[in-house]
């Protein structure tokens, strides 16, 4: 599956704030809001405290569903777990720059099978961290939160960290998509939006919403 032209903004649900006893039916309600993307936030319980779930969740997943599935790997040794995670079904796999693992050979090996790679920095990463490896992404995941933990404020921080990208994707005539991850709302995902952001990723705000298809098309049309 491609991905869209990044002036075409997308919506990703994570599938972490769905009800983990029955992620089949998050899964169905991200489909019945006529979305096209789940986010599936991997945690290994080192590179960040807690645990999520791991290839066979979303293999599992993966059976009867045309989701686009982002698969952001918070894993100390992502390198050990890109295969398993293909196999499953991920389309796209995001690795963070913070690891100590050789980026480029990650990518290498996600490409080599046909699907396509991405780069996440945290908060307090640099982007200058991330622009050595911009002519090889199809996207950039800039967390607005520190991964891993829940109820933490939106980091206002980080809207320089977005518009630099935005200008290097810009100048260089590039084509990844810019996301945001961590207290988005469609407050927040206008004001990313405005700094270079297209793709934008939501749990709580998503599954906890009164009218989740509503809440869908307002961050849609308001970005």
């Amino acid at each position: 599956m491609n991905l869209p032209s990044p002036n075409l903004p997308v919506f990703a649900p994570s599938l972490l704030a769905a009800d983990h006893a029955d992620l089949r039916s998050g899964l169905a309600e991200i489909e019945s809001c006529r979305l096209k993307w789940v986010h599936l936030d991997i945690m290994d319980g080192h590179f960040v405290p807690n645990l999520s779930f791991g290839p066979q969740t979303v293999s599992d997943l993966r059976t009867g569903s045309s989701l686009f599935f982002d698969t952001h790997l918070m894993l100390e040794q992502p390198q050990r777990f890109i295969d398993s995670f293909i196999e499953a079904g991920s389309d796209l796999i995001s690795i963070h720059i913070e690891t100590a693992t050789a980026i480029a050979d990650v990518f290498a090996s996600i490409k080599e099978r046909s699907k396509q790679c991405g780069l996440v920095i945290n908060p307090d990463t640099a982007p200058e961290m991330a622009e050595p490896y911009l002519d090889c992404v199809d996207l950039v995941l800039v967390m607005t939160v520190n991964p891993g933990f829940g109820g933490q404020d939106f980091r206002e921080d980080v809207l320089p960290k977005l518009e630099r990208l935005a200008q290097w994707r810009d100048s260089r005539s590039l084509q990844f998509r810019l996301q945001v991850d961590g207290g988005i709302n469609v407050e927040r995902a206008r004001l990313c939006s405005r700094f270079g952001a297209d793709t934008f990723v939501a749990g709580t705000a998503f599954f906890k919403a009164e009218s989740r298809s509503a809440f869908a098309e307002e961050i849609l049309s308001s970005v």
